[in-house]
């Protein structure tokens, strides 16, 4: 009996050990469970600060050649959501994208990074803005790794065109959710 509980203590150790290995994850400084004015779009009704978030990542898999970041709302009434944010070609030896980052006139990212068109219709991070009354919105910002140092393309490049070569290229991807609503006034 005492050899078959010694067997069972040590299955369970290695069975622990194997489930507690680092997984690769986002974090943020700045987000809590909900976006606030500072994140908030400035534009289309909205009067945020349109100030991204600090994001960090760690623990990428093994043949990480670099990171792309995406920032999307699922919830905006246009029968495919709304893209809000679109990094890519983030070199693998960055593991953080400082608040503001999103802002192209600051270049707070690495050399080489690509900033392409949002929904919004330009380049950079824009904010939540959902409609007034429209309910709670959902944010997934997403780190994805990937198997390529470049997508190869540009900041022109539409967020259907850069999901696609995400889709292609991730060997992994982890996301927070954020939420944010407009009132009506």
């Amino acid at each position: 009996m005492k050899k078959i509980n010694f067997i069972l203590i040590v299955l369970l150790t290695l069975s622990t050990a194997s489930f507690s290995q680092n997984t690769f994850t986002l974090t943020s400084q700045d987000l809590g469970g909900e976006s606030t004015k500072k994140e908030e779009f400035n534009g289309f009704g909205c009067v945020g600060k349109n100030q991204s978030p600090q994001l960090s990542w760690k623990n990428a898999p093994e043949g990480t050649k670099s990171f792309a970041v995406t920032m999307y709302d699922p919830d905006a009434p246009t029968g495919s959501g709304w893209w809000h944010w679109l990094v890519f070609d983030i070199p693998s030896s960055t593991n953080e994208l400082v608040s503001g980052a999103g802002n192209l006139k600051l270049k707070l990212t690495p050399k080489g990074v690509v900033q392409s068109v949002t929904d919004y219709g330009v380049g950079g991070y824009g904010g939540p803005c959902p409609p007034e009354g429209h309910g709670t919105h959902q944010y997934i910002i997403t780190v994805y790794a990937l198997k390529t140092e470049s997508l190869g393309l540009t900041e022109n490049t539409n967020p259907a065109v850069v999901g696609y070569y995400l889709w292609n290229n991730s060997l992994a991807k982890a996301s927070i959710i954020t939420y944010y609503k407009r009132d009506k006034k």
